[in-house]
C-alpha cells in the first residue's frame, strides 16, 4: 500500500513550528494593535493616517492566521479558500502602504501656496485606493474560483510508493493573475515610497515602507522558483513561510520603528507635537 503526504498536524514537527510561529505572529501583531489604540491621540500614530494602520494591521493578523488552512489534510474547501485569501489579504495589506504613500505624496505637494493638489487631501481618498485595488484582487479571484477553482489532488506519480495528496490550483493563468498583480502592487508602492523617502516630513514613513516592500518583493521573487522547484509537502511548506515571511517583513519594517519610539523615546514623539503647535 502506498504511504498517503501531506502536513499532517499528528506525523510532521513541521506543522507544529508552523502553527506556533502563526500564533506567535498573531500574537504580537496583536500586542502592537493595543499599543497603536492605547497611544492613538499620540502624534506618531495620528500621523501618516491611524485608521490605514489599524487596516494594515488586521491584514497582517489574517495572513498570519491564513497559514492555518495550509496545514492538515487538504480538501476542496480549504484548497480554494488558501490561494484566494492570502491573495486578498495581502492586497489590502500592500494597498494600505500605497496609501500612505500616496498622502505623504500629497501632503507634501499641498503645502505650497494655492497647490491644486490640497482638494486630494480629503479622507476619502487613501481609502478609495485601498478599497479599488483591494477590489480588483477579488474580482480575480471571484473569476478564478468560477471558472477553474483550486481543488484538491491526488499525486501519484512524483514519488514511487507515496500518494500526495495536495492542491491543484484549477487554472495557472488565474493563479499567476493573482500573483502578479500582488506583485504589480508591491512594485507600485516600492518605486513610489522610494521616490517619497527624502521628503521632509517628521512622520514620514516612505522609509520605512520602502524597506517593507524590498523584503515582500524579495520573499515573493525567491519563493516562486523554489516553489515550482519543489513537490509535495516541501511545496506547501515553501508557501507558508513565504506568507509568514512576508507577514513579518510588513509587521517589522513598518511598525517596530514606531512602536519602540512610543515605548522607548516618548520624548520624540511630544517634540514633534510641540514643533506641530509652533507652526500653528
Amino acid at each position: 500500500s502506498k504511504v498517503v503526504e501531506f502536513i499532517s498536524y499528528q506525523n510532521d514537527t513541521i506543522a507544529s513550528v508552523f502553527s506556533c510561529v502563526s500564533v506567535f505572529g498573531c500574537l504580537v501583531t496583536g500586542f502592537i494593535f493595543g499599543i497603536f489604540i492605547s497611544h492613538r491621540d499620540t502624534p506618531i500614530v495620528k500621523a501618516n493616517n491611524r485608521n490605514l494602520s489599524y487596516l494594515l494591521l488586521v491584514s497582517i493578523i489574517l495572513s498570519f492566521l491564513s497559514v492555518f488552512l495550509f496545514l492538515g489534510r487538504p480538501n476542496d474547501v480549504t484548497c480554494r479558500l488558501r490561494e484566494t485569501s492570502f491573495g486578498i489579504f495581502f492586497s489590502v495589506a500592500v494597498s494600505s502602504l500605497l496609501a500612505k504613500t500616496v498622502m505623504v505624496c500629497v501632503a507634501f505637494k499641498s503645502t505650497k501656496p494655492g497647490s491644486p493638489w490640497r482638494k486630494w487631501l480629503s479622507v476619502k481618498l487613501p481609502y478609495t485606493i485601498v478599497s479599488l485595488c483591494s477590489s480588483f484582487q477579488a474580482v480575480i479571484c471571484v473569476i478564478w474560483l468560477s471558472i477553474s477553482p483550486p481543488f484538491q489532488d491526488l499525486d501519484t506519480d512524483s514519488y514511487p510508493g507515496k500518494i500526495i495528496i495536495q492542491c491543484n490550483e484549477g487554472s495557472d493563468i488565474w493563479f499567476y493573475s493573482m500573483l502578479g498583480y500582488l506583485g504589480f502592487l508591491a512594485g507600485v508602492s516600492l518605486v513610489l515610497a522610494f521616490m517619497v523617502r527624502t521628503l521632509p516630513d517628521s512622520f514620514n514613513e516612505a522609509k520605512y515602507i520602502t524597506f517593507s516592500m524590498l523584503v515582500f518583493c524579495s520573499v515573493w521573487i525567491s519563493m516562486i522558483p523554489a516553489y515550482l522547484s519543489t513537490r509535495g509537502k516541501n511545496m506547501v511548506a515553501v508557501e507558508i513561510f513565504a506568507v509568514m515571511a512576508s507577514s513579518a517583513g510588513l509587521l517589522g519594517c513598518v511598525f517596530f520603528p514606531k512602536c519602540f519610539i512610543i515605548l522607548f523615546k516618548s520624548e520624540m514623539n511630544r517634540k514633534a507635537d510641540l514643533l506641530g503647535k509652533r507652526k500653528n
